[in-house]
């Protein structure tokens, strides 16, 4: 599987990026969403100076079907709403992929992640480019089970080594005092040890934001 955050500019007739460049100030956060077969319903919380005067724009546009204030305040609101250009949604389903909430927007752009295969991810940026979103790639990073990261003897040496306290600061317990523990010869506890913090620490740094190996974000999601 792969995981992708796309930085998306929307489209000017959409409500969302009316509102939002009307007040660039404010975030929304998308919380939650269903898609019907015309419309959108979604949860939406919003941060910003004037926030009933955003409700309030929010409500008054001829896109959105119905609106529920759930809280508000001078600063932030909770709403429920139904819009009838759910473009996102359309999007994802048409993809057969999913976009994972919350979703951020300010001032008409969206932060979005998606985690499906690339062939996937591949048809979801060909749907926005139908929808006539703009957007880029900004991290691409393969996501693979927990089972498959490390071997069954590295697991288990690193699952005693964190109980009997190796890890820990300070150490509970020596490498020695593991090796023993679990029957093996130090040097092989060590190598084995060694092999599994290369792969868990490698995966860790290709999560992190502006992590480069070697090729863009943008060829990492192509599929040929």
């Amino acid at each position: 599987m792969t995981r992708a955050t796309l930085a998306i500019t929307l489209p000017d007739h959409v409500w969302i990026t009316q509102v939002s460049t009307t007040f660039p100030d404010a975030t929304f956060r998308i919380l939650a969403t269903v898609l019907g077969n015309e419309s959108g319903f979604a949860l939406v919380s919003l941060t910003g100076e004037g926030a009933p005067e955003i409700v309030e724009s929010m409500n008054d546009h001829p896109q959105i079907a119905e609106l529920t204030l759930v809280t508000w305040n001078e600063r932030e609101a909770t709403v429920h709403f139904e819009t009838t250009t759910p473009l996102l949604l359309f999007c994802s389903r048409e993809a057969g992929i999913p976009i994972r909430s919350p979703v951020e927007i300010s001032d008409g752009e969206a932060t979005v992640e998606a985690t499906g295969s690339r062939e996937q991810l591949s048809e979801l940026t060909e749907r926005l480019e139908r929808f006539g979103f703009q957007f880029r790639v900004e991290q691409v990073a393969e996501r693979f089970h927990e089972d498959r990261l490390l071997s069954g003897r590295q697991r288990e040496l690193v699952l005693r080594a964190v109980e009997r306290g190796y890890y820990d600061t300070p150490r509970r317990c020596s490498l020695s005092e593991l090796a023993d523990h679990l029957g093996i010869a130090k040097s092989t506890c060590s190598e084995t040890l060694h092999r599994a913090e290369e792969t868990i620490v490698k995966r860790f740094v290709e999560d992190l934001p502006g992590y480069d190996e070697g090729e863009s974000p943008e060829e990492k999601l192509s599929v040929e």
